[in-house]
């Protein structure tokens, strides 16, 4: 571990060690309930597990056209792996107003919202797609729900939390033809559905919930509904989109479209503060993480701040919530901080880790195409010195490069900036990889095309 300090160095293998880890055992994985219907197009035969639940690896078309389909044509892909729960009540409203960083007080029924959730300290302890469906009814959807359950059992809330996982499933349909399939789907005009918005619709004749949302940066929906629709809600999408070339989306595929679009993800960019708060629940999380980055501070240096994920407001939102003050005093402090931005990695050196084994000398570590299925936190240098830290690592065919998301310090932010990021974790062969500074996202966002008139 060359150029690593010995209290580096203990804190790594204590990490590697998982010596009073911050994560519980995950329950046994089952399948999607649309397992039927997926199977009909894995004939690779492969699964990779998405939290608890077993995904086909990739399908038919390979992950290849899969990863292009967001752009080209449109996917069908399966996110009910993410957990769901209810907030209900005449407090539901002001709960969920103090355990996230957005402002709700105009949030109306029929709104959709990203919802950052911060501990005391000012790090994400969460964060997921919040939606609200009455005046006094709403439903969050993220990785993991087990903070905000936690933080509702904080308080004497006149509300009710219930966990609705089990009994719903959730599909993405992303792409720009998107709308058109959908609206085939559901025999019915759906252009009336504005981003971040959503409505009841029915698709093959089933209720559904329509959400128009952008994880891909394009034209975009997800189908929520229930577990024992999904097999079918399933084959009606797939009818639909036949002759607009949709895709069936796979796990290997599935986190290509957020590097792209500059959006990261918890539990792979960076680590949840619920890992560390004494008696909180302690999410989710499989196998070690990897990378060249060894933390300094202990596991926290695996924290981010919302101003480090392009989450934080222009102004500190005036309503209280948690971590609040952390945001506050961070704001006084004047210190300059790290921001979000893409790194390019210049292809020659990358086809120098992917050829290694072709050649003579010690082998490094090879990357998983199109990118690695766990956390994986890369140290970036400047001159030499530590100056961010990159994530995501992704093989786009769309961008046509290596690229990842990167937490820099603000003196190095600017797209052009050349950078060094370190390839293969600490006692293994390293290489030096050149990168570019580049802004996010890395293509067109394309989330809020106008519909309306077409």
């Amino acid at each position: 571990m060359a150029g690593v300090s010995a209290r580096q160095r203990e804190t790594y293998e204590a990490l590697l060690k998982h010596d009073d880890g911050p994560f519980i055992t995950e329950r046994p994985a089952y399948f999607s309930p649309a397992a039927a219907a997926q199977d009909e197009a894995n004939l690779k035969g492969g699964f990779g597990r998405f939290a608890q639940i077993l995904l086909p690896t990739e399908y038919a078309d390979g992950w290849l056209a899969e990863s292009q389909a967001h752009v080209r044509s449109a996917y069908l892909g399966d996110w009910t792996s993410l957990n769901k729960v209810t907030v209900r009540g005449r407090q539901a409203l002001d709960f969920l107003a103090r355990s996230g960083l957005r402002d709700l007080s105009r949030f109306r029924p029929g709104q959709v919202t990203h919802h950052v959730q911060l501990d005391s300290r000012g790090w994400v302890a969460s964060e997921g797609i919040l939606y609200r469906i009455g005046e006094e009814e709403f439903v969050y959807t993220a990785g993991s729900c087990d903070w905000l359950v936690w933080q509702f059992g904080q308080g004497g809330w006149d509300a009710e939390i219930a966990d609705i996982s089990p009994e719903t499933f959730i599909f993405g349909v992303q792409g720009p033809a998107s709308l058109s399939i959908l609206e085939r789907a559901a025999g019915e005009p759906l252009r009336d559905i504005g981003f971040s918005r959503l409505r009841a619709a029915q698709v093959g004749g089933l209720p559904v919930r329509v959400l128009r949302t952008g994880i891909s940066g394009e034209l975009g929906y997800e189908l929520h509904g229930s577990a024992d629709d999904a097999d079918a809600v399933w084959r009606a999408v797939s009818a639909a989109g036949r002759e607009y070339g949709i895709r069936h989306l796979g796990f290997r595929s599935q986190p290509v479209q957020h590097i792209e679009a500059g959006i990261a993800t918890n539990g792979l960019d960076y680590m949840p503060a619920a890992a560390i708060t004494p008696g909180a629940p302690r999410q989710f999380r499989r196998g070690a993480i990897g990378g060249s980055f060894v933390p300094v501070n202990g596991f926290t240096d695996y924290f981010r701040k919302p101003g480090e994920l392009g989450w934080a407001p222009r102004t500190l939102p005036a309503h209280d919530f948690l971590g609040r003050d952390a945001l506050a005093a961070d704001a006084a402090s004047g210190a300059a901080g790290r921001v979000l931005v893409g790194l390019t990695w210049h292809p020659a050196d990358v086809a120098g880790v992917l050829t290694a084994l072709l050649g003579d000398g010690e082998a490094p570590e090879q990357m998983d195409i199109p990118r690695l299925p766990g956390p994986s936190f890369d140290q970036v240098l400047v001159g030499g010195t530590p100056a961010g830290v990159s994530t995501g690592r992704t093989l786009s065919p769309t961008v046509r490069a290596m690229i990842s998301l990167c937490v820099i310090d603000k003196a190095h932010a600017t797209p052009g900036t050349a950078v060094t990021v370190i390839w293969g974790r600490p006692g293994t062969p390293q290489r030096e990889i050149r990168a570019t500074v580049t802004a996010l996202p890395f293509k067109p966002d394309n989330r809020r095309t106008d519909v309306t008139t077409h």
